[in-house]
């Protein structure tokens, strides 16, 4: 994609300075030759440096005929700058002519113009989804102006993220104005608490999938045994990581009634597509077979008839132990992902032991430390004595193992947790066709996202068996 005229020029001003540099440097290496010589005694140059000399200096005249090209070019594109200037200036002065306005509601407002959907005018949603209602069931002039003005608005505002969704899939719809996502965020992001720690990145511009290239072969390095002997040599290699992109979506049947009565259905139709939305990517994250979270972790067992959290707690530094190991320096175990019953048994267990080395500020004889201010999905609930933050995530489940009433708690780094996401508009919602025998009309959210956890072997560990099973308080 072309850039602009100054970034031409600041192009240009980088090469006209690295060549001025290469005719320094030839011109710097002459001088070495020419002092090593003198410093010698030596009244001529050995053939090798009055060859390289006679390099030098046709080095040194290439930069100086390339620094005579460079500043022309960087001339033009100067004279090319102030005519842009020029010409904008013009186009900025008014002339007034007799060419009629077109209608207000043919133009697309945005900045200081109101939008179509505000939220002092409609804070719930309710007049958008109406007009995604009844335009697609009555095919109702008004609301389609108001839906074709919405988009037009999008389109000027948000311009980059539609070109990327729209190259993700075949789906088309209607973006779902930005102050509805804002404000439904809260009760979206209850539903995936785990999802909001990970390491969240852009969705790509376009495709299906996302490639990380893996080194799976490193060098190598060795002690060199004797003088001249050949060094340590390994050829490094690397593996492809193609992670799909998905789509989470979820639907709602509004019926007849609600959109001819329009009474109350902004409230529960959007807050619970949000709701499914949220729901199915971090249930996807934790549990999809092979790729989830559980599957790719490494398994530490904790058996136990009679469970205690002073037995629990060594296998959580063991797991983090683990993560470290396979880390190194790239990362580090940030946080224990666990279901709110193993929260709240943790939080039930007493003891009079304590660990021999707390690595962050808890009270004196305390196993550990809550965040009161913290409820469900807002934020850790709490710190462990190793510093590993607390993330409660209900998606987690809770009928494992063979008497299918196990859960797991998983030790991570986050900065191993990927998760991509289109993060300025993360809904699209469309109606399909009617279900004309239930008078009702079918509503579609829809979200893209891709996510891995398969960076490096052994980076994820996780604590299971029947030391997990029900609590009993």
């Amino acid at each position: 994609m072309p850039g602009t005229i100054d970034d031409l020029i600041a192009s240009i001003e980088v090469e006209l300075e690295a060549a001025h540099k290469r005719g320094k440097k030839c011109g710097a290496e002459i001088q070495l030759i020419l002092d090593k010589a003198q410093q010698d005694g030596r009244s001529s140059l050995t053939t090798e440096e009055d060859e390289r000399v006679a390099e030098l200096f046709a080095a040194r005249d290439q930069s100086r005929n390339d620094v005579t090209g460079i500043e022309n070019k960087l001339a033009n594109a100067n004279k090319i700058k102030t005519e842009e200037m020029e010409r904008q200036a013009k186009a900025k002065e008014q002339t007034p002519t007799q060419a009629r306005r077109p209608s207000y509601d043919q133009v697309a407002r945005v900045g200081q113009e109101e939008r179509t959907y505000r939220k002092d005018q409609d804070p719930h949603g309710k007049s958008f989804l109406m007009d995604v209602s009844r335009q697609f069931l009555y095919q109702d002039v008004e609301a389609s102006s108001r839906l074709s003005r919405h988009m037009a608005e999008e389109r000027v505002e948000r311009a980059e993220y539609l070109q990327r969704a729209v190259g993700t899939s075949a789906f088309s719809g209607l973006t779902v104005p930005q102050f509805l996502t804002d404000m439904y965020a809260p009760a979206t992001a209850n539903l995936r608490p785990f999802a909001d720690v990970c390491n969240r990145h852009p969705l790509p511009d376009s495709g299906m999938s996302v490639n990380i290239s893996r080194i799976t072969t490193a060098s190598s390095a060795a002690n060199q045994a004797n003088e001249n002997d050949a060094v340590s040599e390994t050829n490094m290699d690397d593996t492809l990581l193609t992670v799909p992109v998905k789509t989470a979506a979820g639907q709602q049947t509004v019926s007849r009634q609600a959109i001819d009565r329009g009474t109350g259905i902004e409230d529960v139709t959007m807050q619970d597509l949000f709701n499914r939305v949220a729901t199915v990517l971090d249930y996807t994250l934790i549990n999809e077979a092979t790729t989830g979270l559980s599957a790719v972790a490494q398994a530490t067992a904790y058996t136990d008839a009679t469970p205690t959290g002073a037995e629990l707690y060594p296998k959580i530094l063991g797991a983090a132990s683990g993560v470290e190991a396979a880390l190194l320096a790239m990362g580090r175990p940030s946080h224990a992902v666990m279901s709110s019953r193993r929260w709240y048994w943790l939080s039930s267990q007493m003891s009079s032991t304590w660990p021999m080395i707390n690595w962050t500020n808890l009270p004196v004889q305390a196993a550990g430390t809550a965040n009161p201010q913290s409820s469900y999905a807002s934020g850790p609930r709490g710190v462990l004595p190793c510093g590993l933050e607390v993330v409660v995530d209900n998606n987690i489940a809770t009928n494992l193992g063979t008497g299918t009433n196990e859960d797991e708690l998983f030790v991570v780094p986050s900065t191993e947790c990927h998760l991509w996401e289109d993060t300025n508009a993360p809904m699209f919602i469309r109606a399909e066709q009617a279900k004309a025998a239930n008078l009702g009309v079918l509503l579609v959210a829809y979200s893209y996202y891709a996510y891995t956890f398969g960076r490096y072997t052994n980076a994820i560990q996780k604590i299971s068996g029947t030391g997990l099973s029900t609590p009993a308080f």
